[in-house]
C-alpha cells in the first residue's frame, strides 16, 4: 500500500486556496455510498470536480458523485465531499487522506463521516440509521504507516474517544426532533471489495461489531489524529451475509439509500442546526 504523498496533498491545498481563497470551512462532510444528494440541504456557493483536485481523482464506485461542494447550513460553513475514495481502488492512501488534509489545512474543526453498511446486530432493519459510537479496524493496514507528518499530531495518537460523545449526543437530539429511532453502535471496516462471508459475520459479531463496511475507519483515524472532532453515521442498507436471505449487491445499497434519503438529509439538516445552536 502506497503511503501518503504529502507533496500531492500540499498541491491539493494550494489548488483550493487559489480557486476559493475566501473558503474557511469550520465543518466538513464526507458522503458515503448513496449519501451525495444530502448536499441539497446546503446553501451552496460553488463546487468542483474531484478530477480537478490533485490527489483526489474520480471515484471508482457507483453512488459517489466525485464533487467537492462549498456551502453553509445554519450558519456553519462546510465542505461537502460528495463521494469518497476507497482503499480497495488500489491507489494508495493519498486520495483517502485528501479530504481530511484539506479540511484541516483550511481551518476545519469538525469532520462528519457517512457510509452505507451491512447490519450485524439483531433487530437492525434496512434503512435504519446508526450513529457510530466506536469502530474496529479490520483492514490489516493503517493510513499513518510511513514517515510522520506533524499535521497528524503526535506519532502515537490516542483513540479512546474518536467519535466525540458531545457530537453523538447532538445527533441523537436531531433524531429525536425528527421522530427517528436512531441506533448507536460499533462499525467494523474491512478493505473489500468483496462482501463478507457468513462465517466472518459470526466472527465480527463476536468482536462486538454492530455493522460492517469498507470505509470510514481510515478517515476517522486521520481526522482524530489531526485534532478534528469526528462524528459518524451509517445507513444500514442491507443485512450482512448469513443474516440476509438474499445475495448481497451494490444495487441493493444504492436502492436502500435512495429510499432512506429523506431521513438521511433531514437528520443532517437537524444535526447542523443542533451544532449551530450548541456553538452560539
Amino acid at each position: 500500500m502506497q503511503p501518503i504523498n504529502y507533496s500531492v496533498l500540499d498541491a491539493a491545498h494550494k489548488h483550493i486556496a487559489r480557486v476559493w481563497p475566501e473558503a474557511k470551512p469550520s465543518h466538513a462532510l464526507v458522503c458515503g455510498s448513496g449519501w451525495s444528494n444530502v448536499v441539497n440541504a446546503f446553501e451552496l456557493r460553488d463546487s468542483m470536480s474531484y478530477e480537478d483536485i490533485p490527489g483526489m481523482g474520480k471515484p471508482g464506485v457507483i453512488g459517489h458523485a466525485g464533487t467537492l461542494s462549498w456551502g453553509s447550513l445554519h450558519g456553519l460553513e462546510t465542505f461537502i465531499f460528495q463521494g469518497r475514495r476507497h482503499v480497495y481502488e488500489g491507489e494508495g492512501w493519498t486520495s483517502v487522506a485528501t479530504p481530511i488534509y484539506l479540511s484541516k489545512s483550511c481551518g476545519g474543526d469538525t469532520m462528519v463521516l457517512t457510509n452505507s453498511a451491512g447490519g450485524i446486530r439483531a433487530g437492525m432493519s434496512v434503512g435504519q440509521l446508526m450513529v457510530i459510537r466506536d469502530h474496529i479496524n479490520n483492514m490489516g493496514i493503517h493510513p499513518l504507516i510511513g514517515a510522520h507528518n506533524p499535521i497528524w499530531g503526535t506519532r502515537f495518537a490516542d483513540q479512546s474517544y474518536i467519535y466525540r460523545p458531545e457530537l453523538r449526543a447532538l445527533i441523537m437530539k436531531a433524531g429525536k426532533a425528527m421522530g427517528l429511532d436512531l441506533e448507536d453502535g460499533v462499525y467494523l471496516a474491512n478493505t473489500g471489495p468483496t462482501y463478507e462471508t457468513p462465517a466472518e459475520i459470526v466472527m465480527f459479531r463476536g468482536f462486538g461489531a454492530d455493522a460492517v463496511g469498507m470505509s470510514t475507519v481510515p478517515e476517522a483515524m486521520l481526522a482524530n489524529a489531526a485534532g478534528l472532532k469526528v462524528a459518524g453515521l451509517s445507513c444500514i442498507t442491507n443485512l450482512a451475509a448469513g443474516i440476509s436471505e438474499q445475495e448481497l449487491t451494490h444495487e441493493e445499497v444504492t436502492q436502500s439509500t435512495a429510499e432512506a434519503m429523506p431521513r438521511m438529509s433531514g437528520l443532517l439538516e437537524q444535526f447542523w442546526k443542533a451544532m449551530s445552536e450548541d456553538a452560539s
